[in-house]
């Protein structure tokens, strides 16, 4: 992971969104495998479990005997199937998650080696704004960021304003 490209400017955004919203004494699930993000976070003082790659489409398990205050989601819910299901059966009251937004200039990501490595939805903000109400969020902050990259050509000038990345935290509606 990470072997070429170390996203410097989305771990700094995510962890300043984190930090806003997220104090480091509440125990935090992440969702996904331990990675450098999440190895990051615990570097920076927060208590951070993560799952263990079980398919979160099928398996909600971690999710629903977790006992954390916090759940995170950093560019997860773009790879399942039906991410409406795993966020209805979230026990935790807070949800900090970001996702890929869909680029109208760039096809899905897909990876050809890794079948996990592949991105079901790329959503619009508003798509994962209804995502979330429908299961019962409710969002209270949001940020957008962009991701230019280092080349030439038309898609990299229209990747240097073109928001890229989307994160929210959110409560569970009582």
């Amino acid at each position: 992971m990470y072997e070429k490209t170390y996203p410097s400017k989305r771990f700094k955004h995510t962890l300043e969104f984190l930090n806003k919203h997220i104090n480091t004494t509440e125990s935090i699930l992440d969702l996904g495998v331990k990675n450098p993000l999440s190895k990051l976070m615990t570097s920076q003082g927060f208590n951070v479990t993560n799952t263990s790659g079980e398919d979160l489409d099928v398996d909600f398990s971690s999710v629903t005997t977790s006992k954390t205050e916090v759940v995170t989601a950093f560019e997860i819910f773009e790879h399942l199937l039906a991410p409406l299901n795993i966020l209805k059966e979230i026990k935790s009251d807070k949800l900090v998650a970001s996702i890929p937004l869909n680029l109208w200039f760039a096809p899905a990501y897909r990876s050809k080696t890794d079948k996990w490595d592949r991105h079901y939805h790329e959503f619009e903000d508003w798509q994962f704004d209804w995502l979330l109400e429908k299961a019962g969020w409710e969002i209270k902050d949001s940020a957008k960021w962009t991701n230019p990259i280092k080349k030439i050509g038309i898609r990299p000038i229209l990747r240097s304003f073109t928001p890229r990345y989307y994160i929210v935290y959110a409560e569970r509606k009582k």
